[in-house]
């Protein structure tokens, strides 16, 4: 039985949860919990170049009305100790040492993009610690095109750069209407939190998180059908970072998976249709279909 963490008070929000540190895998993790003590923990996993304030205030709070919700940083990522590993393996470790530091024994893993990736290593060498398992924006070792994501990025990225705009705008959604205006609106939710903001992430551990993603890319696939898990996938239908097949791929070889494809979305599709998201997680997570 799951070790129930502290209960916060009842008006906490993600933009008010304080920032905690634990000690684990030889350092110290930072991380964020809210929610009630009882419940199926669930455990959120970022995305490439992210800390703790890259995750959607919506989504967390949606997912804490009823459960404890843990985010975590990486290690070297935002206030967490250590270097950034260059493996998705190592990666696993150091996340299933902080959730066994948490007190934590079942629970629920939700990873987009890079933390898809590392859900994914969890389930495949934890199986008996997650119970339900969200993929979402991400794809499977070896997946196809996933090995360019760094220069699928960097256009990107300096377009960003020389148009004042957070990256994420031309990274995440498409560059149709609805994609600008999702773009916008979550970015400006990005912003909410306006103290104990974590610390900023470095180049040196973005670049090394790349080569972690490259390595991911140019893996052997691994052996999805022993994921014997619930297990709910999304991403939008135009990612073009972690091109939208590897989802239908991942469905297709993980045995009862459910799979989602949000119309007019790319890479950041659960947020641009973050309400939606929400509530099929959540019914997901309950235990009945999400459709």
């Amino acid at each position: 039985m799951t070790n129930p963490a502290p209960r916060t008070r009842a008006n906490d929000t993600w933009i008010a949860t304080p920032t905690l540190t634990t000690k684990a895998a030889g350092t110290t993790f930072a991380y964020r919990r809210l929610g009630p003590a009882q419940g199926v923990p669930v455990i959120l996993l970022d995305h490439w170049g992210a800390n703790l304030d890259n995750f959607d205030p919506r989504i967390v709070d949606g997912l804490a009305q009823d459960r404890p919700v843990y985010a975590l940083d990486y290690r070297g990522v935002g206030k967490s100790g250590g270097e950034a590993p260059l493996t998705i393996a190592a990666m696993a470790e150091d996340m299933v040492a902080v959730i066994a530091s948490l007190g934590l024994d079942t629970l629920d893993l939700i990873g987009f993009s890079l933390g898809g990736f590392v859900a994914q290593q969890i389930a495949l060498t934890w199986p008996n610690l997650v119970r339900k398992l969200v993929l979402a924006g991400t794809g499977p070792a070896g997946g196809a095109g996933i090995e360019q994501v760094g220069a699928i990025s960097w256009p990107l990225i300096i377009k960003g750069l020389l148009t004042l705009k957070d990256p994420k705008a031309y990274l995440f959604f498409t560059s149709t209407t609805n994609g600008r205006q999702a773009a916008r609106a979550f970015l400006l939710r990005l912003k909410e939190r306006k103290t104990d903001r974590d610390a900023a992430v470095t180049p040196k551990v973005f670049l090394r998180q790349l080569r972690a993603i490259a390595a991911w890319g140019r893996q052997q696939p691994q052996n999805l059908v022993s994921i014997a898990r619930p297990v709910l996938i999304a991403n939008g239908d135009h990612d073009i970072m972690v091109p939208s097949e590897n989802s239908v791929d991942m469905a297709r070889r993980i045995p009862g998976a459910e799979l989602v494809l949000y119309p007019d979305a790319g890479h950041g599709g659960i947020f641009q249709y973050h309400k939606d998201f929400l509530r099929r997680v959540r019914a997901f997570l309950d235990g009945w279909s999400s459709t």
